[in-house]
């Protein structure tokens, strides 16, 4: 069976000078093409997320603020990153492909997004880069599937998962799983289910090692009907935003572990890459590049 990946050209937005790039979606895409990691054929394009799935997780009130671009000043800073109107498609979109790569998953056990993990967003606001938090949108629609009972949320990204944390505080049937800098942002971290913080610097071992002693109680003692695995670049030792000091070669066993443990349970897993802020940028494009490649093999 061939992997499918989700993709969009539009998730490319210009946002200036940032350390954000938006190019990496793209440039993931072509590296995977030009590799025959998977071929043209593989991308599926996703449709924008309706109200109806953003209200699931967000407030009507937080809509009709990013509808009508009525932010106040205070909160445009928190976004730290420049609000457009093209900005919003593209974050709305992604929600859409994080939703349609979970669907994905559960056809074919294995799916993987080239967009998307933008896991700060609240449901009343957007903050760190995100303005929509397309895993929640996505664990939330999904929990309407009939082979949806339950969601597990692996977020392996640098930064706590502060946002989706808080949106399923409360939920008992989904999740929550953070593995992150403790000394990085966010500063207030909602507590999740399961909390794995890590010492600055931690390197592969230590942090493989962590790993594989949460795992089971996340995948075992939780038992999910779908996994949403948040595969940040930015553990990456070289990232900009980072703090972790983890290598290459240890994101792909990181991967490995996340995906096999997931196949090997008979879990489907959806992908998605979340933060990646390298010096080069081609740097995090082959971590999340990576990160395709192990779930080609998982599959």
């Amino acid at each position: 069976m061939a992997l499918r990946v989700v993709w969009s050209p539009r998730y490319e937005v210009d946002i200036g000078a940032h350390v954000f790039p938006t190019a990496k979606y793209r440039l993931v895409r072509d590296r995977l093409v030009e590799a025959g990691v998977v071929g043209p054929d593989a991308f599926v394009e996703p449709e924008p997320a309706p109200d109806a799935d953003l209200l699931r997780v967000h407030t009507s009130g937080y809509l009709r603020t990013i509808a009508d671009d009525a932010f106040t000043p205070g909160e445009r800073a928190r976004l730290e990153v420049p609000f457009t109107p093209a900005l919003a498609d593209a974050m709305r979109l992604c929600c859409g492909g994080t939703v349609l790569a979970c669907r994905l998953a559960l056809e074919d056990g294995v799916a993987c997004h080239l967009g998307g993990g933008f896991h700060h967003a609240f449901a009343g606001h957007g903050e760190g880069f995100c303005l929509f938090n397309d895993v929640a949108v996505a664990a939330a629609a999904l929990l309407d599937e009939p082979a949806v009972a339950r969601v597990a949320v692996v977020d392996l990204d640098v930064h706590h998962g502060n946002g989706t944390a808080a949106m399923f505080a409360a939920e008992e049937r989904v999740f929550t799983f953070s593995m992150h800098d403790e000394a990085n942002y966010p500063a207030v971290k909602p507590p999740s289910d399961l909390d794995v913080g890590l010492a600055r610097g931690t390197g592969d071992e230590a942090y493989l090692a962590r790993l594989d002693a949460a795992l089971p109680e996340v995948l075992d003692g939780f038992r999910p009907d779908l996994v949403l695995y948040l595969a940040g670049a930015d553990p990456y030792r070289q990232d900009q935003l980072g703090g972790l000091s983890l290598t290459m070669g240890g994101l792909r066993r990181r991967d490995r572990m996340v995906l096999r443990g997931c196949r090997e349970r008979g879990i489907p897993v959806a992908t998605v890459p979340a933060g990646g802020y390298a010096v080069r940028t081609g740097d995090t494009v082959a971590v999340h590049a990576a990160t395709v490649e192990e779930a080609v093999a998982a599959i």
